[in-house]
């Protein structure tokens, strides 16, 4: 019968997959760049195939490593549950956690908070700024969690939450009587950005960006002031705002589709905790106002 594999050696695999060196992952498993090195060879010939690949300090993952991956996550993931099951010992420490800031408006005062109340011995640090942003800080090792909004170019993470996105404008404005219509987005690496343009394109609908930020409250603040008319999630509405109606003739757009993305080591324990209540509240969201037309 086999032996089963090394967590540990499986751990060191995932830190190093995450940030793309072994320096910055001996960092992470506390062990030094040497013992590292030696743990991926060992794991290598357990397994029989090259799991990592150097280009110059470029660390990536092999066809077998990649089928590893996700794989050894789970493990992982199934090793700190059982851990959890039989310690007894109240959760306590901090989280490195960020979240785009359109979502922002809903989860930090009202979900955050009821997180904190419930857990007053975890510190939740808190860092609001885009999607792509967010996943190139936890490759960087700069945060344990993550909520992102999944995409063409990043279909990975936990999905947990689909919502319908809206056209959205001010509450009597005449932003939608602009020629050509004036638009409020994010930049242009922004997945909702994409998706709205080429559903215009394909529309013919004549449009002009009249206003560009990375901060979703100032595109928000945009629409709010009449400056223009927007596209935002389910969760990200705001009183004052006002749905167009799909009989004004903008396109339907796709859903936006939400998950949590989290560090290779943030299972079990504080790491669940705040992830199963995020899910669990953002399930529980009150729906959006029923869609009006834009007058």
């Amino acid at each position: 019968m086999a032996s089963p594999l090394d967590l540990d050696q499986l751990q060191s695999f995932c830190a190093i997959a995450d940030c793309g060196s072994f320096t910055e992952a001996a960092r992470r498993v506390n062990k030094t760049q040497s013992a590292v090195s030696m743990q991926i060879k060992r794991l290598e010939e357990r397994l029989g195939h090259p799991l990592l690949t150097r280009d110059g300090r470029t660390v990536s993952m092999t066809h077998h490593g990649e089928i590893l991956y996700e794989r050894a996550r789970k493990m992982l993931r199934t090793n700190a549950e059982i851990l959890d099951q039989f310690n007894d010992a109240d959760l306590a420490g901090s989280i490195r956690f960020g979240v785009p800031d359109d979502y922002a408006v809903r989860l930090l005062p009202v979900i955050l908070s009821s997180f904190q109340r419930t857990h007053p011995k975890i510190a939740v640090d808190v860092a609001c700024m885009a999607s792509e942003e967010l996943i190139a800080g936890l490759k960087a090792g700069r945060y344990d969690l993550i909520v992102f909004t999944q995409g063409t170019q990043q279909n990975f993470g936990e999905l947990f939450r689909t919502e319908k996105m809206f056209w959205v404008a001010s509450h009597g404005g005449r932003a939608m009587a602009s020629q050509p219509i004036a638009i409020a987005c994010g930049p242009s690496c922004c997945i909702w950005r994409k998706d709205a343009f080429a559903a215009l394109d394909r529309s013919g609908i004549d449009y002009r960006v009249a206003y560009t930020s990375s901060n979703a409250t100032a595109i928000s603040s945009a629409v709010l002031s009449d400056l223009a008319i927007g596209f935002l999630p389910e969760s990200a509405l705001q009183p004052g705002m006002r749905v167009i109606a799909d009989g004004y003739g903008l396109p339907r757009l796709g859903d936006a589709q939400i998950a949590l993305l989290r560090a290779s080591h943030a299972y079990g324990g504080i790491y669940d905790a705040l992830a199963k209540h995020i899910v669990q509240s953002m399930g529980n969201l009150e729906q959006p106002p029923a869609a009006e037309a834009a007058e």
